[in-house]
């Protein structure tokens, strides 16, 4: 029988978009002899290594990585695939590991791996058709508009120029007759493993010049060529996140190379801020600077003890 001390233990490292997760994780990694499994839910696509800011090669070499850059982009994927696949992935890295680091900026990913997924209405095609024909014709404001209406608080939390999310929320508020956000009831399911969450926090003013300077990097290393290479996949929800629409629609003509770039760094301020409110609801997160690895790890074997 096991013990608790014998428990194997999930560490979880979360925070915002360029808050520096990624070098907290591999330094996490690296102390306690741990493979690194992605939380994030576009860095598993193959071919989107700058705009999804994959780990890099040298990082990857460092550590052994999982659901990084393992399936091709046209792959219908979501949540509650990540949580059955990723589980399954885990009993196989905690027969050889202790610890396992969970790192990614996907509230719902980390939410779908450390309690499951609420069980929410199965998508319907009729609707989803509909869904799909309102957002060609009237584009996705309107539906924005319309979900606002129906679930105001859906609003706050979820990606908004993003229309799989979008049309998903409202497709539940639709076919339930309720708001999405009362269905997410949180009834957590136990997990075979010990669960230790860390936030990485910095301040606002700081968080947006580090996002604005990693754009201003994407660009310099090939984020332009990149989006191109991607277009016979344009349409997929893969790439309907930000830095591959805001490119997409200079390609198109829709603006100009100099807005396109500002508009990348704007929603990616606002998708952090996002990010931030999501992951403050979470009062198991405790909250670190991303550099202060020692106070962390003292944390972490201190929780490890006590659980």
């Amino acid at each position: 029988m096991t013990t608790n001390i014998d428990r194997p233990t999930l560490i979880v490292v979360a925070g915002p978009t360029g808050s520096g997760k990624t070098d907290l994780s591999i330094r996490l990694a690296q102390h306690y002899a741990a493979p690194i499994l992605s939380t994030d839910s576009r860095q598993m696509y193959i071919g989107m290594p700058i705009g999804t800011a994959q780990p890099t090669p040298e990082q990857l070499r460092s550590v052994e990585h999982h659901f990084i850059a393992d399936r091709m982009p046209d792959r219908e994927f979501n949540c509650g695939q990540y949580e059955i696949e990723a589980l399954a992935r885990l009993e196989e890295l905690f027969a050889r590991h202790r610890y396992v680091v969970a790192v990614g900026g996907s509230g719902l990913y980390i939410q779908a791996l450390c309690e499951g997924m609420d069980e929410l209405p199965q998508a319907d095609d009729d609707l989803r058709r509909e869904l799909h024909r309102r957002l060609e014709q009237e584009g996705l404001q309107s539906l924005v508009e319309q979900l606002r209406e129906l679930d105001p608080q859906c609003c706050s939390t979820i990606d908004l120029c993003n229309p799989a999310r979008v049309m998903r929320a409202l497709e539940v508020c639709l076919l339930s007759g309720r708001p999405c956000s009362e269905q997410r009831v949180g009834h957590r399911r136990e997990r075979p493993f010990r669960i230790v969450k860390i936030g990485t926090l910095i301040d606002r003013p700081t968080l947006y010049e580090r996002i604005d300077r990693r754009v201003d990097q994407m660009i310099a290393d090939g984020l332009e060529q990149e989006v191109e290479s991607m277009l016979p996949f344009r349409n997929c929800n893969a790439l309907q996140t930000v830095g591959y629409r805001e490119l997409f629609a200079y390609i198109d003509g829709k603006c100009t190379r100099e807005e396109a770039i500002e508009l990348v760094k704007r929603n990616s301020r606002r998708y952090a801020k996002r990010q931030m409110t999501w992951f403050r609801r979470d009062a198991e997160i405790a909250w670190f600077a991303p550099t202060d690895t020692e106070a962390i790890i003292e944390y972490i074997d201190r929780k490890v003890l006590q659980n």
